[in-house]
């Protein structure tokens, strides 16, 4: 559904949309490190639904991960300063170790209703889960105004 209203060439039901590139790092034995791509939808003025992919290092091989998170966030309506989020689901990650994760972030955007700005998350997913990015956002007409 995320991946259907991120190409949809107009806002499915009102949502905005956002895209995403980043790095997710986890702490835990063995490390990974992944370059990664982001997407989401806004289902609502305070939540979001995200899916990500990326592909890095682990153990020096190649790994990857995958997550589907839901957001809740604090000050959707901030267009300057930065906004809190909390963020919840669960992550996949191939490589040296193939498993299942549930993940749980507190995250840090810059102007969550601005067209663009940086992201900075830390919490646990697969050990101690820190991730940074950037995103770009697209709002209905209607919501910007």
């Amino acid at each position: 559904m995320i991946a259907l209203a991120l190409l949809s060439p107009a806002p499915v039901l009102g949502q905005s949309r956002e895209l995403g590139l980043g790095v997710i790092g986890t702490l835990s034995d063995p490390a990974l490190v992944v370059g990664s791509v982001y997407g989401a939808i806004r289902t609502s003025g305070r939540t979001r639904l995200s899916g990500s992919v990326g592909a890095g290092v682990s153990s020096n091989e190649l790994a990857w991960r995958g997550e589907l998170l839901g957001h809740f966030l604090l000050s959707p309506e901030d267009r300057r300063k930065a906004g809190f989020y909390f963020a919840g689901g669960v992550a996949m990650v191939d490589g040296p170790v193939r498993r299942g994760y549930l993940v749980l972030t507190l995250g840090l955007e810059a102007g969550p209703r601005g067209k663009s700005g940086w992201s900075a998350e830390a919490g646990v997913g697969g050990g101690l889960r820190l991730a940074v990015g950037h995103r770009w956002r697209w709002f209905p007409a209607l919501q910007t105004q």
